[in-house]
Protein backbone atom coordinates (compact mmCIF):
# COMPACT_ATOMS: atom_id res chain seq x y z
CA UNK A 1 0.00 0.00 0.00
CA UNK A 2 1.06 3.82 -0.88
CA UNK A 3 1.74 5.10 2.32
CA UNK A 4 1.84 9.18 1.97
CA UNK A 5 -2.11 9.44 2.51
CA UNK A 6 -5.56 8.14 2.42
CA UNK A 7 -8.45 7.56 0.13
CA UNK A 8 -11.80 8.75 1.70
CA UNK A 9 -15.23 7.02 0.03
CA UNK A 10 -18.62 6.38 1.25
CA UNK A 11 -21.66 4.90 1.35
CA UNK A 12 -23.35 7.52 -0.69
CA UNK A 13 -23.06 11.00 -1.86
CA UNK A 14 -23.95 13.43 0.72
CA UNK A 15 -23.00 11.94 4.05
CA UNK A 16 -20.06 13.28 5.00
CA UNK A 17 -16.85 12.56 3.34
CA UNK A 18 -16.14 16.18 2.94
CA UNK A 19 -16.44 16.99 6.54
CA UNK A 20 -14.59 13.56 7.22
CA UNK A 21 -11.74 14.74 4.79
CA UNK A 22 -11.35 17.81 6.79
CA UNK A 23 -11.28 16.69 9.92
CA UNK A 24 -8.75 13.99 9.16
CA UNK A 25 -6.34 16.79 7.45
CA UNK A 26 -6.85 19.05 10.48
CA UNK A 27 -5.84 15.63 13.15
CA UNK A 28 -2.59 14.79 10.88
CA UNK A 29 -1.69 18.37 10.97
CA UNK A 30 -1.95 18.76 14.77
CA UNK A 31 0.12 15.47 14.57
CA UNK A 32 2.93 17.31 13.05
CA UNK A 33 2.31 16.55 9.21
CA UNK A 34 2.04 18.68 6.15
CA UNK A 35 -1.32 17.82 4.80
CA UNK A 36 -2.97 18.73 1.65
CA UNK A 37 -6.46 17.54 0.47
CA UNK A 38 -6.81 16.70 -3.03
CA UNK A 39 -10.31 15.91 -4.57
CA UNK A 40 -10.19 14.50 -8.64
CA UNK A 41 -13.22 15.86 -9.62
CA UNK A 42 -16.01 17.73 -8.22
CA UNK A 43 -19.27 18.89 -10.03
CA UNK A 44 -21.26 22.16 -8.74
CA UNK A 45 -20.35 25.36 -7.91
CA UNK A 46 -21.49 28.82 -6.85
CA UNK A 47 -19.61 32.31 -7.04
CA UNK A 48 -18.79 33.45 -3.52
CA UNK A 49 -19.82 37.32 -2.36
CA UNK A 50 -16.39 38.69 -4.10
CA UNK A 51 -17.51 36.88 -7.02
CA UNK A 52 -15.05 34.35 -7.38
CA UNK A 53 -16.56 31.07 -8.73
CA UNK A 54 -15.99 28.18 -6.17
CA UNK A 55 -17.03 24.90 -4.84
CA UNK A 56 -18.04 23.83 -1.35
CA UNK A 57 -15.88 20.65 -1.02
CA UNK A 58 -12.80 22.30 -2.77
CA UNK A 59 -12.88 25.05 -0.57
CA UNK A 60 -14.04 23.11 2.65
CA UNK A 61 -10.24 20.92 1.38
CA UNK A 62 -8.24 24.16 1.19
CA UNK A 63 -9.72 25.63 4.83
CA UNK A 64 -8.55 22.10 6.48
CA UNK A 65 -5.29 21.73 4.80
CA UNK A 66 -3.98 25.26 5.81
CA UNK A 67 -2.16 26.31 2.42
CA UNK A 68 -2.01 28.70 -0.39
CA UNK A 69 -2.87 26.00 -2.99
CA UNK A 70 -5.64 27.01 -4.95
CA UNK A 71 -8.88 24.69 -6.37
CA UNK A 72 -6.73 23.70 -9.50
CA UNK A 73 -4.09 22.81 -7.60
CA UNK A 74 -6.58 19.86 -5.67
CA UNK A 75 -8.88 19.07 -8.53
CA UNK A 76 -7.79 18.61 -11.69
CA UNK A 77 -11.90 18.80 -12.56
CA UNK A 78 -13.90 21.51 -11.69
CA UNK A 79 -17.56 21.29 -13.37
CA UNK A 80 -20.15 23.67 -12.80
CA UNK A 81 -23.30 21.37 -13.24
CA UNK A 82 -24.40 19.43 -10.19
CA UNK A 83 -24.71 15.95 -11.85
CA UNK A 84 -22.74 12.78 -12.19
CA UNK A 85 -19.55 14.05 -13.58
CA UNK A 86 -19.03 11.25 -16.42
CA UNK A 87 -22.34 12.68 -17.54
CA UNK A 88 -21.72 16.52 -17.19
CA UNK A 89 -17.79 15.83 -18.67
CA UNK A 90 -19.20 13.29 -21.59
CA UNK A 91 -21.56 15.76 -22.45
CA UNK A 92 -19.06 18.91 -22.74
CA UNK A 93 -16.94 16.54 -25.13
CA UNK A 94 -14.60 16.46 -22.73
CA UNK A 95 -14.51 12.92 -20.87
CA UNK A 96 -12.84 12.57 -17.98
CA UNK A 97 -9.39 11.22 -17.93
CA UNK A 98 -7.58 8.51 -15.12
CA UNK A 99 -3.91 9.56 -15.72
CA UNK A 100 -4.73 13.32 -15.26
CA UNK A 101 -6.20 12.85 -11.94
CA UNK A 102 -3.39 10.41 -10.78
CA UNK A 103 -0.79 13.32 -11.86
CA UNK A 104 -2.80 15.67 -9.98
CA UNK A 105 -1.87 13.65 -6.75
CA UNK A 106 1.40 12.53 -7.44
CA UNK A 107 2.37 16.70 -7.57
CA UNK A 108 0.63 16.96 -4.26
CA UNK A 109 2.46 13.88 -3.03
CA UNK A 110 6.00 15.40 -3.83
CA UNK A 111 4.92 18.66 -1.75
CA UNK A 112 3.66 16.89 1.36
CA UNK A 113 4.05 14.42 3.79
CA UNK A 114 0.02 12.88 3.72
CA UNK A 115 -2.38 13.51 1.21
CA UNK A 116 -5.78 12.92 1.76
CA UNK A 117 -8.29 11.95 -0.73
CA UNK A 118 -11.72 12.56 -1.59
CA UNK A 119 -13.59 10.36 -3.71
CA UNK A 120 -17.10 11.88 -5.39
CA UNK A 121 -20.33 10.08 -4.40
CA UNK A 122 -19.91 6.17 -3.53
CA UNK A 123 -16.60 3.95 -4.34
CA UNK A 124 -18.05 2.68 -7.66
CA UNK A 125 -18.91 6.34 -9.46
CA UNK A 126 -18.02 6.57 -12.76
CA UNK A 127 -15.35 8.87 -14.37
CA UNK A 128 -15.64 7.63 -17.80
CA UNK A 129 -17.48 5.16 -19.90
CA UNK A 130 -14.77 2.62 -18.92
CA UNK A 131 -13.64 3.55 -15.64
CA UNK A 132 -14.60 4.72 -12.39
CA UNK A 133 -13.01 5.90 -8.85
CA UNK A 134 -12.56 2.34 -7.50
CA UNK A 135 -10.12 2.27 -10.82
CA UNK A 136 -7.99 5.32 -9.38
CA UNK A 137 -8.32 4.12 -5.73
CA UNK A 138 -6.47 0.88 -6.57
CA UNK A 139 -4.08 3.14 -9.08
CA UNK A 140 -3.13 5.45 -6.21
CA UNK A 141 -2.80 2.04 -3.36
CA UNK A 142 -3.90 4.63 -0.63
CA UNK A 143 -5.35 2.80 2.65
CA UNK A 144 -9.06 3.75 2.17
CA UNK A 145 -11.33 5.11 4.67
CA UNK A 146 -15.36 4.43 4.91
CA UNK A 147 -17.87 7.01 5.65
CA UNK A 148 -20.59 5.45 6.51
CA UNK A 149 -23.73 7.59 6.62
CA UNK A 150 -25.85 6.43 9.99
CA UNK A 151 -29.59 6.27 7.97
CA UNK A 152 -32.13 3.59 6.97
CA UNK A 153 -30.19 1.38 4.97
CA UNK A 154 -27.03 1.99 5.88
CA UNK A 155 -25.46 -1.65 7.01
CA UNK A 156 -26.27 -3.07 3.36
CA UNK A 157 -24.45 0.07 1.92
CA UNK A 158 -21.23 -0.38 4.23
CA UNK A 159 -20.81 -3.81 4.08
CA UNK A 160 -21.33 -3.70 0.13
CA UNK A 161 -19.03 -0.78 -0.03
CA UNK A 162 -16.41 -2.49 1.78
CA UNK A 163 -16.58 -5.69 0.29
CA UNK A 164 -16.26 -4.44 -2.79
CA UNK A 165 -12.52 -2.47 -1.88
CA UNK A 166 -11.28 -5.39 -0.18
CA UNK A 167 -12.09 -7.35 -3.38
CA UNK A 168 -9.64 -4.87 -5.17
CA UNK A 169 -7.29 -5.69 -2.86
CA UNK A 170 -7.14 -2.22 -1.16
CA UNK A 171 -6.47 -1.86 2.82
CA UNK A 172 -9.80 -0.59 5.02
CA UNK A 173 -7.66 1.47 7.21
CA UNK A 174 -11.39 2.33 9.32
CA UNK A 175 -14.54 3.91 8.95
CA UNK A 176 -16.05 6.58 10.68
CA UNK A 177 -19.86 6.89 11.26
CA UNK A 178 -21.46 10.52 10.55
CA UNK A 179 -25.72 11.00 12.18
CA UNK A 180 -27.04 12.19 8.98
CA UNK A 181 -30.05 11.38 9.91
CA UNK A 182 -30.79 12.86 13.87
CA UNK A 183 -34.21 10.81 14.14
CA UNK A 184 -32.65 7.63 12.97
CA UNK A 185 -34.64 4.66 14.40
CA UNK A 186 -32.16 2.14 16.64
CA UNK A 187 -29.41 4.68 15.77
CA UNK A 188 -27.40 2.98 18.58
CA UNK A 189 -28.39 -0.72 17.51
CA UNK A 190 -27.00 -0.20 14.26
CA UNK A 191 -23.48 1.07 15.04
CA UNK A 192 -23.44 -1.60 17.06
CA UNK A 193 -24.42 -4.01 14.19
CA UNK A 194 -21.84 -2.52 12.06
CA UNK A 195 -19.14 -2.40 14.75
CA UNK A 196 -19.75 -6.19 15.14
CA UNK A 197 -19.77 -6.97 11.20
CA UNK A 198 -16.95 -4.84 9.68
CA UNK A 199 -13.70 -6.44 10.35
CA UNK A 200 -11.83 -3.07 10.30
CA UNK A 201 -11.13 -0.26 12.67
CA UNK A 202 -13.96 2.55 13.86
CA UNK A 203 -12.50 5.11 14.21
CA UNK A 204 -14.96 7.12 15.46
CA UNK A 205 -18.65 8.72 15.36
CA UNK A 206 -20.02 12.17 14.56
CA UNK A 207 -22.66 13.59 16.23
CA UNK A 208 -25.09 15.28 14.24
CA UNK A 209 -24.16 18.91 13.98
CA UNK A 210 -25.92 21.64 15.47
CA UNK A 211 -27.47 24.24 13.91
CA UNK A 212 -24.57 26.64 14.42
CA UNK A 213 -22.08 24.43 12.68
CA UNK A 214 -23.99 22.92 9.75
CA UNK A 215 -23.04 24.01 6.57
CA UNK A 216 -24.71 26.19 4.84
CA UNK A 217 -25.76 26.06 0.39
CA UNK A 218 -23.30 27.53 -1.11
CA UNK A 219 -20.72 28.10 1.33
CA UNK A 220 -17.56 25.43 2.91
CA UNK A 221 -18.19 23.98 6.65
CA UNK A 222 -16.87 26.29 8.90
CA UNK A 223 -13.70 25.73 10.75
CA UNK A 224 -15.53 25.26 13.96
CA UNK A 225 -17.27 22.02 12.52
CA UNK A 226 -13.87 20.85 10.92
CA UNK A 227 -12.65 21.05 14.69
CA UNK A 228 -15.66 19.39 16.24
CA UNK A 229 -15.45 16.55 13.65
CA UNK A 230 -11.70 16.44 14.25
CA UNK A 231 -12.28 15.92 17.81
CA UNK A 232 -14.74 12.73 17.51
CA UNK A 233 -12.00 10.97 15.57
CA UNK A 234 -9.65 8.47 16.56
CA UNK A 235 -6.86 9.12 13.38
CA UNK A 236 -5.98 5.65 11.37
CA UNK A 237 -3.00 3.90 12.14
CA UNK A 238 -1.80 3.24 8.73
CA UNK A 239 0.69 5.52 8.38
CA UNK A 240 3.94 6.62 6.59
CA UNK A 241 4.52 7.61 10.35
Amino acid sequence: MNSKGFFITGTDTEIGKTLVAGALILRLRQEGQSVAGYKPVVAGTYFNAQGLKCNEDLETLRLASGTELSAEDICPYILDEPAAPHLVSNSSGAPLKLPEMIDGFERLSSQFDTVVVEGAGGFLVPINDHQGLDDLAVSLKLPVIVVVGMRLGCINHALLTIESIRSRGLDVAGWIANQIDPKMARASENLDSLKARIKAPFLGLIPHLSDDLKKTDHAPYSWSAIEFAAKQLVPPKTSKH
